[in-house]
């Protein structure tokens, strides 16, 4: 439709030379979209996409990890293409989410802060774009869409972003208010969100406490049955289900069956650097050894939960005869560290923060892994692409269709992530990482070390030989070569992505450009000091 549009335009601007090129253009767009689908074995129109909340790409059983019990996850990952080396472009809910949704990056959606809005304008959803197609679109569970804070300014209702069912947690509480749950007995401790603020260890859930709530009746289970009524409701018709578990997102929800599922003694306790010593939130100082075990320990139990969650939704797949022609992808909005670099969070540019654990299975191909570079705003192109239609210009992401079929081993020469709470950005190559960070504030929503702000920091790793990511290289005269070299490459992904990449100063240095770019533009709403949003209110 675009491209006859553009034909009809430039036919009465131009003249019947370029009439005939327009029309030989959806000819051409076509052949290739043949070629690209002789090598699908089936047509699809159905995909379910499965986002879990802060889920470690190392706290997964097909990611190597033998004490975490995630045999659902792993069975998706047997099942289909299991990526190695998958990056969220965001370490931080909001940003991250958008991004997916929209295939752009997050200076490009607009939405780099945790409370920033979701504009609804300049922003086209995979749900937007599919429902505009005739799919029917769902989104049950996590959003993050922010508009709450402009709920007063909007005159006709939020917007809903292509999605055309929408629940989320408000449903699970409506639904707990029609039922009558059984008593949970006077033995079991659970988990109490007011008391726990009084430490930091008992609000991470030390403790190992579950949620005072049975499992037939938790949120996350509530989301999975939800889900599976939207697949057997559409089953004979296109649909996109993106379905958002808020697990296993601190304070580590879980309810009262899984209580005792991990002994914290057995928790692995990573040990860090003293490198990582400046950097740690002043919060989590002082945590004893017990207290991290005991936090991983519920990390571990609602990440199981989560698991098991999926398997419902799996399972649903296949008794409604839906997994040969279903795409199923699972997938998190951000990583996770446990200790690792002595902190517990996301809001960092660390491989534990980033690097995500990525499961997609496509009917009729055959199971896999792909070790290359891949970055979250890939996923909606590829998704796109994989339906036969044509991928919108405004997405920045490259399918992974190419990769998949094996026609092209060579998708990205690096990955691009960016954290712009605390004005960083991160550029990593298949032997390299570069960290930007403009140190202009200490850190950011709640995490403040109490130092004040840095300065000007820069980090390189050689992730070849230095995986963990404990040994910064930026002042190592040897590698001053590649520090220009990869600084050069993030200004350049900035120039071609950013929206006012126009406007940055031509005066500037290399490192004078990237600091004006770290710099957030987000129009809406940030978190104040008090950890409280800010809303905005309509004036009469």
């Amino acid at each position: 439709m675009r491209v006859l549009e553009a034909f009809w335009i430039r036919m009465d601007e131009f003249g019947q030379t370029t009439i005939v090129l327009a029309l030989m253009l959806p000819i051409l767009v076509s052949c290739d979209r043949q070629q690209r689908e002789a090598t699908r074995p089936n047509t699809f129109n159905k995909v379910v996409v499965i986002l879990s909340d802060d889920h470690a790409h190392h706290v997964t059983g097909s990611y190597g990890n033998d004490r975490i019990r995630t045999p659902n996850i792993d069975r998706l990952a047997a099942e289909g293409i299991r990526f190695t080396n998958a990056y969220c472009n965001a370490p931080i809910c909001s940003a991250s989410r958008q991004s997916l949704l929209t295939g752009k990056y997050p200076m490009a959606t607009g939405v780099n802060l945790l409370f920033t809005p979701f504009p609804d304008h300049g922003n086209e959803t995979i749900a937007e774009f599919l429902g505009d197609r005739g799919y029917q679109t769902a989104l049950i569970g996590k959003s993050h869409f922010n508009n709450w804070a402009w709920q007063s300014l909007y005159e006709e209702g939020l917007p809903n972003h292509g999605f055309q069912t929408i629940i989320d947690r408000s449903d699970h509480r409506r639904y707990l208010d029609t039922i009558t749950s059984p008593r949970i007995p006077s033995d079991i401790a659970t988990y109490d969100r007011a008391s726990a603020k009084a430490s930091q260890g008992a609000w991470m859930n030390a403790d190992v406490l579950p949620h005072p709530i049975r499992d037939e009746h938790s949120l996350g289970t509530f989301l999975a049955r939800q889900a599976i009524s939207f697949l057997e409701d559409n089953k004979d018709q296109p649909f996109l289900l993106w379905l958002a578990f808020h697990e296993p997102h601190h304070p580590y929800y879980f309810p009262i069956e899984y209580q005792g599922k991990y002994d914290p003694t057995d928790m692995p306790l990573p040990e860090g650097s003293a490198e990582d010593d400046r950097w740690i939130p002043q919060k989590y100082r002082s945590l004893t050894d017990d207290e991290r075990r005991g936090i991983i320990a519920s990390y571990y139990t609602s990440t199981e939960y989560m698991d098991k969650n999926v398997g419902l939704v799996l399972d649903a797949i296949d008794d409604l005869d839906l997994d040969d022609e279903t795409i199923v992808l699972y997938l998190s909005d951000n990583g996770y560290l446990l200790n690792d670099h002595k902190r517990f969070e996301k809001h960092t540019l660390w491989k534990e923060a980033v690097k995500q654990p990525t499961a997609l299975r496509i009917p009729g191909f055959e199971p896999g892994m792909i070790n290359e570079l891949v970055e979250y705003v890939d996923v909606t192109p590829t998704l796109i692409d994989l339906l036969g239609v044509r991928v919108p210009d405004a997405v920045q992401g490259r399918s992974l269709l190419a990769l998949i079929n094996g026609t092209n081993s060579n998708h990205r020469d690096y990955v691009f992530s960016c954290y712009l709470e605390d004005n960083m950005a991160m550029v990593r190559t298949d032997s390299l990482k570069y960290i930007f960070h403009t140190g202009s504030r200490d850190l950011g929503i709640g995490y403040a070390t109490g130092y004040g702000p840095s300065g000007m920091f820069h980090r390189l790793y050689d992730v070849v030989r230095d995986p963990e990511e404990s040994r910064n290289l930026a002042n190592d005269r040897a590698y001053a070569t590649h520090l220009e070299s990869l600084q050069q490459l993030m200004l350049r992904h900035f120039l071609t992505h950013h929206p006012d990449a126009d406007r940055c100063p031509e005066t500037l240095t290399t490192v004078g450009k990237l600091v004006w770019f770290c710099e957030p533009r987000d129009v809406g709403t940030d978190q104040s000091s008090t950890d409280t949003p800010v809303r905005v209110i309509k004036k009469d």
